[in-house]
């Protein structure tokens, strides 16, 4: 068997057909078709169920696919083992908005200090659609929140973080959902497990929420709150850097809900060299350069 026809078989199976799978791996889709009959033919099994533009795998090609994924993770830990070891080319690395701003300036400039042939293109987002990124391949690696379970994933813990209720400094303390004067979250889109989480906190409590104002920074989220506009769950690392933390009352959370983890994960079949080049630099005991996040202009609070 070809690896090469073992990476266009995954790709088909996880894009769910030919077509997508070939935009993903670049390449013409009369080529996929090809490297997948090809394969067929070695194995002298059919692999998939081919209904018009449909396919659906068959009982050998479900066999194939865990066996396919353990080849081509053991092809790339070879590759790593023979290579040179030195980190270069492109890492493309996804992290949540906060990490980006509050974790990741030391770390990456770190990075280039000691590997200055190695550059980094950052993409910020909310963390199951960086995982997806992940696994598409459009991301070398991602650091996201919460549990990770896919079995084709790698995961290193890297930063604790513990979130806090944040609302306009006038706000009666809140213990629970129910003290929550304007029911209404500030939050980025659905896909962000903090918006997950205090959408769950709300629901535990048996407390409905009035609205979800969606907006694309900390700096929105943090002015918006200061103005009464609703509140929000937002990690104390971030709070600690915002320069008007004075126009904002902190509420505790019990520690079911208050503790977070962030992970980086990457996956198991590609090259681990410039991902472990910034995990080596990631972990709890990481001290992150100095940010200050600028008060948001008033025309992003009244947004």
């Amino acid at each position: 068997m070809d690896l090469t026809d073992l990476r266009v078989f995954r790709t088909v199976v996880e894009a769910g057909g030919v077509t997508r799978a070939s935009q993903r791996l670049h390449r013409v889709q009369s080529n996929v078709t090809t490297r997948i009959k090809k394969l067929e033919e070695d194995l002298g099994v059919a692999l998939f169920e081919r209904e018009g533009k449909r396919m659906r795998l068959t009982s050998a090609g479900t066999t194939l696919v865990s066996f396919a994924d353990e080849m081509l993770t053991l092809a790339e830990r070879a590759r790593d083992a023979v290579q040179e070891k030195t980190p270069h080319g492109l890492l493309r690395l996804g992290a949540m908005e906060s990490t980006a701003a509050v974790r990741l300036p030391g770390p990456l400039t770190a990075l280039h200090g000691r590997y200055p042939d190695l550059n980094v293109e950052l993409r910020t987002g909310a963390s199951r659609p960086l995982i997806q990124q992940v696994l598409s391949g459009e991301l070398d690696a991602a650091l996201v929140a919460g549990a990770v379970s896919d079995p084709r994933l790698e995961t290193l813990p890297t930063f604790h973080e513990r979130l806090v209720i944040v609302a306009n400094a006038s706000h009666p303390p809140i213990a629970r959902a129910a003290d929550v004067k304007t029911r209404a979250i500030l939050a980025f889109r659905a896909g962000c497990h903090y918006r997950q989480r205090i959408e769950d906190w709300f629901q535990r409590d048996g407390v409905p929420i009035e609205r979800i104002v969606e907006v694309a920074s900390y700096h929105a989220i943090l002015g918006c709150a200061a103005a009464g506009m609703g509140v929000a769950l937002t990690p104390q690392s971030v709070l600690d850097a915002y320069t008007e933390r004075a126009q904002l009352s902190v509420h505790e959370l019990d520690p079911e809900m208050r503790d977070v983890l962030t992970l980086l994960v990457w996956r198991k079949d590609v090259s681990r060299v410039k991902i472990m080049a910034l995990a080596d630099l990631l972990g709890p005991s990481t001290v992150a350069a100095e940010v200050r996040l600028e008060p948001v202009a008033e025309e992003s609070r009244a947004s």
